[in-house]
């Protein structure tokens, strides 16, 4: 059963994924070269910079997966503790969460979770989740996947491709009140590695389509 918590006005919710803490091989100088730091102090100081910069104490935040890279001992305490907001994990790959010290950092720590919250003066409910599926509840009747893991890869855009695909080939119906697939990454290399609003996905996802 999904259930569906209510967003407190005065607050913000921000989400964001895939911040990889430690993870040497995403840098410039790195095996993957993703992103534009030259050294893990450089981009471990401009990801706290702009996530503080944008989130208070009084937010939530919910992160979809892989704070850190493989190994309790690589989730980099010191450096989430650093975060504002009130922190919610929905578990990544990446992510070790036995030991004690790591708990404590979250309100919460879940494998997936379901959310309503208002965007643009609207309601939406939300999925969650760390990998993105394929198919998931509620996806014809509004219910928007956020996800993580994908990067900025061949298989986000083949991913992307598929949703767009399978929009035009099982078009919404009206008169069963069904809407479009919607699914959109908050990996933070797609988003100026800070985290983002539900207003910023949706404005940035309807350009795209747009733009199709």
């Amino acid at each position: 059963k999904q259930i569906y918590t209510k967003q407190e006005e005065f607050k913000m919710i921000f989400f964001t994924s895939d911040i990889h803490f430690g993870q040497q091989s995403l840098l410039a100088t790195g095996k993957w070269k993703e992103r534009p730091f030259n050294t893990l102090e450089e981009m471990h100081s401009e990801i706290i910079k702009r996530w503080n910069k944008k989130v208070t104490n009084g937010d939530d935040v919910y992160i979809l997966g892989d704070i850190g890279s493989r190994g309790y001992q690589n989730m980099h305490v010191e450096l989430i503790a650093q975060l504002k907001g009130r922190k919610h994990l929905i578990v990544g790959n990446h992510d070790d969460i036995k030991d004690l010290r790591v708990q404590q950092q979250f309100v919460e720590i879940v494998q997936a979770k379901s959310l309503s919250v208002m965007a643009n003066k609207e309601p939406y409910k939300l999925l969650l989740t760390h990998c993105p599926y394929m198919m998931w509840d509620g996806q014809h009747r509004g219910v928007i996947m956020l996800y993580g893991h994908l990067h900025n890869t061949l298989d986000e855009k083949l991913f992307q491709q598929y949703l767009a695909a399978y929009n035009k080939e099982r078009p919404p119906k009206a008169e069963n009140r069904e809407d479009p697939c919607r699914a959109y990454s908050v990996c933070q290399c797609l988003w100026n590695y800070e985290p983002v609003t539900l207003e910023e996905i949706l404005e940035k996802g309807d350009a795209k389509k747009e733009i199709r």
